[in-house]
């Protein structure tokens, strides 16, 4: 049974990947390949409800082949308990195979998600960020190409030297003197004087 599955499964593998070339023109019209794509979905639906049916009926046959069932009529106390702790150590072990499996498949998980990153970081298919168009003089272009070092030790050397000029402090005088001084047409020809 197992043998016609695969064969059907292959036969039908191989009549959609035909189906779905294209050489020139279309020998069927759309509808004649809907009612075809429709028939080829509905016999794979129906292959893996095969299937399913198939694997539960290996399931079933090798559980039969590795517990046979319990006879546990006839049986006094102790051995009742025996068997108790014989099942319990069983399924210990069981667990423990169980989970060891289980770690193993999650690291084979994370190593395949991995790998498939490294490969198509490798491809080149990678998504790269929009990138902003900056303009740039032709002095910017050369000074992009030369060394980064020395750049860094000619930005330093040209550097302006800023001079703070000194504040210029005002005496302090007598405020009578200055409103004296400022008095009459000389004071406002000397307050025009200075503020030219």
């Amino acid at each position: 049974m197992g043998d016609q599955l695969n064969q059907q499964k292959t036969s039908l593998a191989r009549i959609y990947f035909l189906f779905l070339q294209k050489k020139g023109k279309s020998k069927y019209s759309a509808t004649r390949r809907l009612l075809l794509k429709t028939k080829l979905l509905r016999k794979a639906e129906n292959l893996l409800v095969k299937e399913k049916e198939q694997k539960k009926l290996e399931r079933e046959i090798a559980l039969q082949e590795r517990v046979p069932p319990l006879k546990l009529s006839g049986l006094s106390v102790h051995e009742l308990q025996e068997l108790c702790k014989d099942l319990h150590e069983k399924t210990d072990v069981v667990d423990e195979a169980l989970y060891d499996l289980n770690v193993k498949v999650v690291r084979n998980d994370a190593e395949i998600v991995s790998l498939t990153q490294k490969i198509y970081e490798l491809k080149g298919k990678m998504k790269r960020p929009n990138l902003k168009r900056v303009k740039k003089s032709p002095d910017a272009k050369l000074g992009a190409l030369t060394d980064t070092r020395l750049m860094k030790a000619d930005f330093k050397a040209n550097l302006k030297t800023v001079k703070k000029e000194e504040e210029k402090k005002e005496e302090v005088t007598d405020w009578r003197k200055n409103v004296e001084a400022m008095s009459g047409m000389e004071g406002r020809k000397k307050l025009f004087n200075a503020g030219q």
